[in-house]
Order: C-alpha cells, then structure tokens, then sequence
C-alpha cells in the first residue's frame, strides 16, 4: 500500500527539519509522478520535489 509522501524531510539547504505543506485534493491521494512541496523551519526554504515510491521486493518476491 501507498502511504504517501513523508511529513518531514531534511532540509538540503541547511540540514534542518521541512515539514510538508502540500495537500491533496479531497478524495485524491498523491500519486507518483505530483510535485510536493516542503518548507523548512529553520531556514524557511521551500523544496519543491517529485514524489516518487521505490519498488521493493517482499521476500516472497512480490514486486509492491
């Protein structure tokens, strides 16, 4: 299952904590490929990113 993109990342301008700010639509999750948004609370930056979910493989060998 998809969970979404992380609440907190670090900061690539400072190192400090950037929360997320950006909100789906109503009954709309995000989906890879949408540009998400952070904004530090340190440094004030705002990180525009991708989101994109890594494949992994379960040990049965599920592809999720």
């Amino acid at each position: 299952m998809i969970e979404g993109p992380a609440t907190e990342i670090v900061c690539v301008e400072c190192g400090g904590t950037a929360h997320l700010i950006s909100v789906p639509p109503p009954d709309e999750p995000f989906v890879p490929g949408d540009v998400v948004a952070y904004r530090c609370s340190d440094c004030m930056e705002r990180l525009d990113l991708v989101y994109e979910v890594e494949e992994t493989e379960d040990p049965e060998g599920w592809t999720r």
